[in-house]
């Protein structure tokens, strides 16, 4: 391990400034639970569509979407595409398997009258709003909506 000399010390001013941000940071988030702060949350919007979805991954790499309502497939996702859906997905399977829930409940994924998107799991209360990951991201999710619906069309 290196040793310090008077040729490689950090400046003064350095120490002092970052030791300044992290005693203001630990200041402002003291204060913030001491006053109750809570942060902003989504207005309360009326549920558009809503679709209880399973998700299930097949030998070749590709994801089967079955409706929960009546086990009909929706939509596949073919191999190597969707890797948002994807890493969703994998998120919320990875939190079931930590509680030892099983994959058979289904997901719930929901359009509010706002234009949001949310994917839910019910089973752990895990609630995901698609539309911070950007409009490819939730567009990904919007698909899945899509077919929901033209499948519930045709029955």
């Amino acid at each position: 391990m290196p040793e310090f000399t008077a040729t490689n010390k950090l400046p003064r001013a350095l120490l002092v400034g970052a030791g300044g941000l992290v005693v203001s940071s630990l200041l402002i988030v003291g204060m913030a639970r001491l006053t109750g702060y809570k942060p902003a949350q989504p207005p309360v919007s009326a549920v558009v569509e809503q679709y209880d979805l399973r998700f299930v991954d097949r030998a070749d790499g590709a994801v089967l979407v079955y409706s929960a309502k009546d086990d009909k497939l929706v939509d596949t996702l073919q191999p190597g595409t969707n890797g948002f859906v994807r890493g969703v997905l994998r998120g919320l399977v990875r939190e079931r398997n930590a509680e030892q829930i099983g994959r058979s409940p289904p997901f719930r994924l929901t359009r509010w009258a706002d234009g949001r998107l949310s994917l839910d799991d019910p089973s752990t209360g895990r609630h995901v709003d698609l539309e911070v990951f950007g409009p490819t991201n939730a567009g990904a999710f919007a698909d899945i909506l899509i077919a929901s619906s033209e499948q519930k069309d045709k029955s």
